[in-house]
């Protein structure tokens, strides 16, 4: 029998964050893990921005195909919904590695007060490191008792002082690991409210993937003309509006697949697609594998 750890590193996408997908939605579910790190074989994605607190050693992460070193002790925060990979952990001391990661569904982020620019920054794929100054070890090991107590009130508290930090975070200019594409490509003169209806149309799309979405509906949240709120999501996101909608409804298939059992013409439906030959061409073509081979290489 093979060890546990081995089987994992070998299946790519750590099993700890699978308690925290969803099953019915395709950001996840909340929650913290603090663990002894493992190199990944693959790369894999999920409906979290992720926050990764690396102890006593530095990280070598993948972010689609792009290689970024985390040092020790710092914050860095990204989106999962982008490809990712923990490829190396480089000690830094005489105690163990530990990594703590906080997992913060997708919609909760987007739900948070007064940081548009770092929503967007997120879901363009930049990845950003916090100061040592905002979020250090100590408050870490807080969040993560705050999370253990499973005391709503506590976690509550956790959740509003991430936003807090996040808007600190932003108060001057970010320190990124990865630009998101969105400032890699110079469109930085981008006012609040066009960064709002932006967000509006995120929000729209996630909270009705179950649903047939048009694009006249999805831009109507904005009460802009639908080609140039079309334009907007376009220059914003660096990504077509139907082709986000396709990614999201992927990401919720493969939580789907991974959590429950429904059967697959299920999955398909409740993600969105209307053709089942449809969502196995998308899904091959997304994650290089079948519906089937994906929930069995989980449940395997």
């Amino acid at each position: 029998m093979k060890d546990l750890a081995e089987e994992e590193r070998l299946k790519g996408a750590p099993k700890h964050e699978r308690h925290f997908y969803s099953a019915s939605r395709a950001f996840g579910r909340f929650g913290m893990r603090i663990f002894e790190p493992q190199v990944m074989a693959a790369p894999h994605w999920h409906g979290h921005l992720e926050a990764n607190f690396a102890m006593g050693h530095a990280m070598g992460y993948d972010v689609d195909n792009e290689k970024i070193i985390v040092p020790p002790g710092r914050l860095a925060v990204f989106w999962a919904g982008i490809p990712h990979r923990l490829y190396d952990v480089t000690p830094s001391g005489e105690a163990a590695p530990r990594l703590a990661n906080i997992y913060l569904p997708l919609d909760t982020f987007l739900m948070m007060n007064h940081i548009m620019a770092m929503q967007v920054a997120m879901l363009g794929g930049g990845m950003i490191l916090l100061p040592e100054s905002l979020c250090d070890e100590g408050l870490i090991r807080r969040w993560y008792s705050d999370y253990r107590s499973g005391d709503f009130e506590r976690t509550e508290i956790m959740k509003m002082e991430l936003n807090a930090l996040f808007r600190r975070a932003f108060l001057g200019p970010p320190e990124y690991l990865r630009l998101p594409r969105n400032d890699a490509a110079g469109e930085r003169a981008l006012s609040s409210a066009h960064i709002r209806h932006v967000i509006a149309m995120v929000q729209a799309v996630l909270e009705n993937l179950g649903k047939p979405l048009r694009n006249a509906e999805i831009t109507a949240v904005t009460g802009l003309h639908e080609n140039y709120a079309l334009s907007l999501f376009t220059r914003v996101m660096q990504t077509p509006l139907k082709q986000f909608v396709l990614r999201m409804r992927l990401m919720r298939a493969r939580a789907l697949l991974v959590e429950s059992a429904l059967a697959i013409a299920s999955v398909a439906e409740a993600s969105g697609f209307t053709s089942i030959s449809q969502f196995y061409h998308q899904f091959k073509a997304a994650y290089g594998a079948s519906p089937n081979e994906v929930r069995n290489q989980y449940l395997g």
